[in-house]
């Protein structure tokens, strides 16, 4: 690849499909996580569960987590499949911002609407595997473990949704020892949830 193709693909915007489903699928994921996971502490798979363990934890922002737990997967996809690359880093840059924006209205949404841990773990997880999904569905991710299964499909002849529900159950465990024994199992309905919608937005 000379430099002005490099440079051509670089300025390229995605398409206009790619630019609905980045904005639509960024919206669902902040509103799964800020209005529906994080007033109880559940957790979510991939790097949104690992930013949310460093959330509850130590009180970090999920989005700017996401983001930088994200740049040595993008290096790896670098070298190998530059076209997925191109593809993700608009939707990752997109929806950090839109997780960390709709923050500060969390409480504006739990003042208006009553959830149970259980309902919540289950339609934020359906929520946020929508948005995953529906990325996914136009070629376009947050990146981290999303970037990762798209990657690994490219190798094994499996599901997509599939591929991150198993990278989702390592998470849940990990979070599980740290937070709460109540944490794992709403996450484990979360991820449940949300590997269903995942895959059946991303079906062929």
């Amino acid at each position: 690849m000379n430099q002005t193709s490099l440079l051509q693909e670089l300025v390229c915007l995605p398409s206009l499909q790619k630019n609905v489903a980045i904005i639509l699928g960024s919206l669902l994921i902040s509103m799964g996580i800020n209005f529906f996971l994080m007033p109880f502490k559940i957790l979510d798979g991939g790097l949104i569960g690992i930013a949310l363990i460093i959330n509850y934890l130590f009180g970090l922002k999920v989005g700017l987590i996401m983001f930088l737990c994200s740049i040595p997967i993008f290096i790896l996809v670098w070298f190998h499949f530059s076209d997925m690359f191109y593809n993700s880093i608009y939707g990752l840059f997109f929806s950090s911002f839109v997780i960390d924006f709709l923050g500060p209205y969390r409480n504006l949404f739990l003042y208006y609407v009553d959830l149970t841990p259980f309902s919540s773990s289950l339609i934020g997880g359906f929520i946020v595997g929508t948005g995953i999904g529906i990325m996914l569905r136009y070629e376009t991710s947050t990146g981290g473990t999303d970037l990762l299964a798209q990657y690994f499909s490219k190798w094994v002849p499996i599901n997509v949704g599939i591929i991150i529900f198993i990278i989702d159950g390592m998470i849940i465990c990990l979070g599980g020892l740290l937070l709460s024994a109540e944490t794992f199992l709403l996450s484990i309905l979360t991820i449940t949830a949300g590997g269903i919608a995942t895959s059946l937005c991303t079906m062929k």
